[in-house]
């Protein structure tokens, strides 16, 4: 639903530009390339969110590192209050302009909800499953894998879900590093006063965050179903 609604909206804006200099952006080409920047920022920097923040969420986890792991909850509700437009000047500085720098910065900003949640998540577990299971002889890395992670794993999927929306939303400020995207539209939209420039950045941006929590939401069901 969302891929035909994304659909539809590309064909209205590139038919129904409004003006000639908006139809100069607006065509299928230019749309295709904007849309494969941005999914590809998004989808690359949450990737790699993950397979970091995942195995550092449980390792603060463990019993040895729980005084380190407090530590850093709380260095990362603090990282949270940073602007994202912060986070990318901040790479820009020291990477300079291009695709790789806004990657950098999404990567870095999309940390944050996968780890705060992996720990939070195990965290959660109640000491009495962990204590039955030691009980039944399990080893350390067995309790993890068949009895915390498949508990903690809906709040490990929100901060997932969660990572990946906001990714969506600040792609659309890496267009000021040179790294394009919907965003480009958008700035674009603002700088020569198109309000069909700005309204199609907007509501592909929108599209694509909803698209890719209904996708997640879909994978979390299904693994959910089978633990």
């Amino acid at each position: 639903m969302f891929v035909t609604c994304g659909g539809a909206a590309a064909v209205y804006f590139v038919e129904n530009p409004g003006s000639a200099m908006a139809a100069r952006v607006l065509t299928y080409n230019h749309l295709a390339v904007l849309t494969a920047q941005h999914v590809g920022m998004v989808v690359i920097s949450s990737l790699l969110a993950a397979t970091t923040a995942l195995p550092l969420g449980i390792l603060i986890s463990r019993p040895r590192l729980r005084l380190l792991g407090t530590i850093l909850e709380n260095i990362v509700n603090i990282g949270q209050t940073i602007p994202s437009i912060a986070v990318i000047a901040l790479s820009f500085t020291v990477l300079g302009l291009g695709f790789n720098t806004a990657l950098f910065a999404l990567w870095l900003y999309s940390l944050l909800p996968i780890l705060r949640n992996t720990y939070a998540g195990i965290m959660s577990v109640p000491p009495g499953v962990r204590e039955a299971a030691v009980g039944m002889g399990m080893r350390p890395w067995r309790i993890l894998f068949k009895v915390e992670l498949p508990l903690a794993f809906p709040i490990i999927m929100a901060g997932i879900r969660t990572a990946v929306v906001v990714n969506v939303g600040t792609a659309t400020l890496a267009t000021f590093i040179g790294a394009g995207g919907f965003g480009h539209l958008i700035v674009t939209g603002i700088m020569v006063r198109r309000l069909q420039l700005l309204l199609s950045g907007c509501i592909l941006s929108a599209l694509l965050a909803m698209l890719c929590d209904h996708l997640l939401g879909m994978v979390e069901e299904k693994v959910k179903a089978s633990i």
